[in-house]
Parts: C-alpha cells; sequence; structure tokens
C-alpha cells in the first residue's frame, strides 16, 4: 500500500456481491472448485462476511480461501470457522514491530499479530506471505523460518515483483529464490525439500524436527508458469490469466451488458485458452509493457 493510500473507486465502477456471486458460481459450473477472496484486507468492504457465507452455499464449490493482512480479521475468526474456511494466507514482511511500520506506513503490527494467533487458535492452517526486499527485511528470514519450529504454519518466501505503483521505482531483483534458498541453507543445512502438489506455485521444504515447513515463491522468476492453473478477477471486473498481464477481458461489464450466460461462458473459455505461455511473454505483450505502473494494492496480493 503507498503511503499516500490509494484513489478511490465509484461504487458503480466495482462487482457488486451479487455480480461476485453470479461469477462464481458460472465459474464453478464450468469446473472451478477453489475461489481465494484475496486482500490487502477484505474485510474492510461492509457485509464480507454475509458475502462469504452466501459464497459457500454456492453447490460444487470445494474450497474457500482468504488472503488477508490481518488487520481488521482478528475478531472475525471464529465467523470464519463456522463458515468452512480452512486456510488463509497472511500477509506479514517481518516480525519486528519498528520494520513492520516502515514497510507498510501503518502501525498495526499488534493486530496482525492477534490475527496469527486466533488463525492458529482455532486450527486454522495458516500460510504467511513475506515478500523479500533487499535493505528492507532480509534479517527477518531466519527468524522467519523459526517460527515453524513451533508453529503449524507455511512460510513462504516470495520474489519481490515490479508491481510498485507509479512512483515507486522497481530496482531490479536482488533476492531470487535461489539467493533465499541459500541463505536459508546457510543455518539450516538439514532443511529438506518436499513434493510439491500439482499446479503449486512454491517450492516447498522442512526443517526436520519443526512442526512447520517453509515455501520459496519465484514469482518474479516464473519458473512455474508451465503448471499454472490460476485465474485473477479484479474489483473492477477485470480478468487476469497472468499477474503480468493487462487484463483480458472485463467480465462485470459483460455481465452489465446482458449478454447470455452460455456467450459470457464462452467468452470466458477462450480467454482462458489463449492465455499466454508465460509470464515474461504477458509482460512483452502487456500495454505500454509497464507493469510496474500497477501496484498490488489495486490488483489484489
Amino acid at each position: 500500500m503507498p503511503e499516500e493510500g490509494l484513489q478511490w473507486l465509484q461504487r458503480k465502477e466495482l462487482m457488486s456481491y451479487e455480480e461476485m456471486l453470479h461469477i462464481s458460481a458460472l465459474l464453478v459450473k464450468m469446473g472451478i472448485d477453489k475461489i481465494r477472496i484475496t486482500g490487502g484486507e477484505p474485510f474492510v468492504r461492509r457485509d464480507m462476511m454475509q458475502f462469504l457465507s452466501d459464497l459457500s452455499k454456492i453447490q460444487g464449490l470445494n474450497e474457500i480461501t482468504i488472503t488477508t493482512n490481518g488487520v481488521l480479521t482478528a475478531p472475525l475468526v471464529p465467523e470464519l470457522k463456522k463458515i468452512g474456511i480452512k486456510t488463509v494466507n497472511l500477509s506479514l514482511d517481518t516480525l519486528d514491530a519498528n520494520r513492520f511500520f516502515a514497510i507498510t506506513h501503518r502501525d498495526e503490527f499488534a493486530n496482525v499479530m492477534a490475527t496469527l494467533e486466533q488463525l492458529l487458535q482455532y486450527d486454522i492452517e495458516v500460510k504467511i506471505n513475506a515478500v523479500v526486499m533487499d535493505g528492507k527485511n532480509t534479517q527477518d528470514i531466519f527468524p522467519m523460518v523459526e517460527m515453524t519450529k513451533d508453529l503449524p504454519v507455511s512460510v513462504r518466501f516470495i520474489e519481490e515483483m515490479p508491481f510498485n505503483g507509479d512512483g515507486h521505482v522497481y530496482s531490479g531483483l536482488n533476492w531470487d529464490y535461489i539467493r533465499i534458498l541459500d541463505e536459508i541453507k546457510s543455518k539450516y543445512p538439514q532443511i529438506q525439500k518436499l513434493t510439491d502438489a500439482p499446479a503449486a506455485t512454491a517450492y516447498n521444504y522442512k526443517v526436520p524436527g519443526h512442526k512447520g515447513n517453509v515455501g520459496i515463491i519465484p514469482a518474479y522468476s516464473r519458473t512455474f508458469c508451465g503448471t499454472c492453473n490460476r485465474i485473477r478477477i479484479t474489483p473492477e471486473g477485470v480478468v487476469k490469466t497472468c499477474l503480468y498481464d493487462g487484463g483480458v477481458m472485463n467480465i462485470k461489464d459483460l455481465l452489465r451488458s446482458g449478454l447470455p450466460e452460455q456467450e459470457l461462458q464462452t467468452k470466458l473459455l477462450d480467454a482462458l485458452g489463449s492465455r499466454h505461455k508465460d509470464g515474461w511473454d504477458a509482460e512483452h505483450h502487456r500495454k505500454n509493457n509497464a507493469p510496474a505502473h500497477e501496484s498490488m494494492a489495486t490488483i489484489g496480493g
């Protein structure tokens, strides 16, 4: 999130809950069985809990997961458990309160840690997402790996991506997935490779004797692109088959135009069937070829 915040969109520019449910039901009908609601913090949007409850009732949807920065989540954890949320990705780039403030520009570290505590208390699987940023939080790599010793969490280190918004220059990748792994091995030489699930974006590892595990996501190196099966829909209804593309269609606009559902389904299949071969190709064909002018705060983490 930029320090100065964001320019908020008009409500009419965003998908309504009814439209989101309609699109979700259509996608499930087409074969998708897992949906993730992403943040930032999804719970800044009013009535999000009711939406999640309604979403959970779609027949054929097997899994709903959430990505959150944890700022508003802690009091909602018991209800999330009742709805059936089994996994939450928690964005946490540092375990130091001062570095947290320097990175996020917000004094919310205590609230995020309270969310982590609540999620563990209610036996919800936690994946901690930490973006490794040169000169900002590389000293947190060891402490975060150490978290997995006593806590059943998956700590996932993510390569920094060039989605920093206007005025925020991406200086290049100094910590790729190989360097991150080498750093971890320097203190935990006994770390072992785990078998990765099909279409996984993370390379997964475990330190023997630790309750949790470690993942490394090559988000900039993009070595997992050949097996990626994810699509993303932004709050404005833009369908992205890759984080690095500029959007392949606007499903909200098509829905509001009254397009028959069968034609909507055909357009979706055409878009998904013609996705770029990898993230490098998607970036190359992107309009203006400039992902740095887009912020993860607007894409959805």
